[in-house]
């Protein structure tokens, strides 16, 4: 399947697009004879050596860092703080023979007050005065998950908060964003 110098046959549709091996009368594809299969790529890995790429030839200024983290802390600046008015792990008188107790928290601000209870399982907590709601659970910059209050006030994760943690309520037009606590 050479010509006469040992080179691989020209393409008659563009010679400067060798033939393949096998004779089909179709080009070779430029980066192998194997076809590319999505399947097997490593989406995953590409991403993170791009992200490595661009950190390493374009990183992000400190200057635009540092201003990005500011704007994020005013999205909520007419946000509400619900105080921290009770803990159980500063709190509560410990009971004899008591393990695995959940952690309660009681959460205040001008006429609301949040009940949580902590526990390996997940959240539980509900709302006083008892009204719906859309809660988010705070982790770091990002929310994490959306929750619904009842009209009775309760809601519920199936997912324990993991490292430092809030809860921001939506309650008609109000926001109400209680104070940072570690799970």
């Amino acid at each position: 399947m050479s010509d006469t110098n040992g080179m691989n046959p020209k393409n008659p549709k563009n010679p400067k697009i060798p033939m393949d091996h096998v004779d089909d009368g179709e080009p070779d594809d430029l980066f192998g004879d194997v076809p590319f299969v999505d399947e097997e790529f490593d989406h995953d890995r590409m991403e993170e050596e791009l992200r490595g790429a661009a950190a390493v030839l374009d990183p992000v200024p400190a200057e635009l860092r540092r201003a990005a983290v500011e704007a994020y802390a005013l999205h909520d600046l007419d946000a509400r703080i619900a105080e921290l008015t009770f803990d159980s792990l500063v709190d509560a008188v410990p009971v004899r023979g008591a393990v695995d107790v959940p952690r309660m928290l009681t959460f205040h601000s001008d006429g609301l007050t949040v009940d949580v209870e902590v526990t390996e399982d997940g959240l539980l907590g509900q709302l006083l005065p008892p009204q719906p709601a859309s809660i988010e659970v705070l982790h770091g910059p990002r929310a994490g998950a959306a929750l619904t209050a009842d009209d009775l006030g309760r809601f519920a994760s199936a997912a324990p908060p993991a490292g430092p943690f809030a809860l921001r309520l939506r309650t008609g037009g109000d926001v109400v964003v209680t104070e940072w606590l570690r799970a």
